[in-house]
């Protein structure tokens, strides 16, 4: 993982804003792509990042399976609830869309609701989820995805890593953010360990006959051809929990689908009968509760707030400094890049250079 060259914040905005205008995303769309992206590397999360910007995003769009316009059409509303279509436009505007959507209900009723069809990558779960924390809102999101996961007992790819995602807004410093995959790991981490020639973790992914894998490189490719499967949380067979992992996969497959009549398991895959690649028509939830509504926002972020920091406070496990609570370590991430800017490998960095000259954005890095 060596050759990290940091890059500010404005830098990388702004050359991502302008790449995504170049192949066609309206002005004010991009900046919000480039945020949902920049977002991701701000809490450390580098599989949803940058690393990701021109393989699943300016590639897709390229390859004619991902509009850079988005159509958001609403096909049924109610005072709390609403269905919309993405119309296999960019995930990111969809999601901030949809979230915002549901913050206004909840504005106006205590909660709101809106389901997501032929949407694409959304990016960063937690963007969305902490759109609604920011208001003094518990925010949820979960979303589908390719199929990744197989079903315990089974070693065909069916589920996506199909995140569902909670932040809770509290009276400290930062939000309550749990942002996680049912998976033990997904792919775009898997991407990451090729990327810097690292192995998956053992116990990870499966390969046709139940065996866990590890070359990474070898897993991305297994995972498209269906011969490995990634495991659900709690990891492979029942002995561990693997079966909840599962479950709660299927929670989120069918609030992704069953809501708004779209698209599921294997009908994700991105092919056709043919082979050929077909928009993924990923569906998503988003879920807005206004904290406000109970017994007012200040009690509950104080309660929150009293249970992280009693749970930091607990007794710590030998040879072990501090106790964590989810979205800690995103938040010290940030206070450790804002001033230094995002960490890009070698196989980033040359992403980057090709997306610009071949959309010939005049930007020099300072990597070159």
């Amino acid at each position: 993982m060596g050759n990290i060259t940091y890059v500010s914040w404005e830098l990388i905005g702004n050359f991502m804003e302008r790449a995504f205008v170049a192949v066609g995303v309206p002005a004010d769309e991009a900046k919000i792509c480039a945020d949902v992206l920049m977002e991701s590397d701000r809490r450390g999360i580098e599989s949803h990042g940058c690393n990701r910007f021109k393989t699943i995003y300016i590639d897709r769009i390229k390859e004619g399976i991902q509009s850079p316009v988005t159509l958001f059409e609403v096909i049924k509303e109610t005072a709390t609830t609403a269905v919309v279509d993405g119309h296999d436009g960019m995930g990111m505007i969809v999601g901030y869309k949809s979230m915002n959507m549901a913050i206004e209900k909840a504005k106006k009723y205590g909660m709101g609701m809106v389901a997501a069809r032929n949407s694409t990558h959304y990016g960063i779960a937690g963007y969305y989820a902490m759109m609604a924390a920011k208001q003094n809102m518990i925010g949820i999101t979960g979303t589908n995805a390719r199929p990744s996961i197989a079903p315990t007992f089974g070693v065909e790819n069916m589920l996506g890593t199909n995140p569902i995602t909670f932040a809770m807004p509290t009276d400290e410093d930062f939000p309550f953010v749990l942002d996680c995959a049912t998976s033990i790991t997904q792919r775009g981490k898997i991407e990451y360990y090729a990327r810097n020639g690292m192995e998956t973790p053992r116990g990870a992914v499966i390969d046709q006959d139940g065996f866990p894998m590890t070359n990474s490189k070898q897993i991305l490719s297994d995972l498209t051809s269906g011969k490995a499967a990634l495991a659900p949380l709690g990891g492979i067979g029942e002995d561990t929990g693997g079966h909840k992992g599962y479950g709660y996969a299927t929670v989120v497959e069918i609030l992704s689908a069953a809501l708004q009549a779209g698209s599921f398991l294997r009908m994700l895959n991105g092919t056709n009968e043919d082979g050929g690649k077909i928009p993924y028509h990923l569906g998503h939830f988003f879920i807005a509760i206004d904290t406000e509504a109970f017994l007012g926002a200040e009690e509950f972020k104080h309660t929150a707030g009293e249970i992280l920091r009693e749970l930091r406070s607990s007794k710590k496990a030998k040879n072990q400094d501090r106790i964590y609570t989810a979205g800690e370590k995103e938040y010290l991430s940030w206070l450790e890049r804002k001033d230094k800017g995002v960490p890009l490998g070698i196989s980033v960095q040359k992403d980057l250079v090709n997306v610009r000259d071949e959309l010939n954005i005049n930007i020099t890095f300072p990597f070159e």
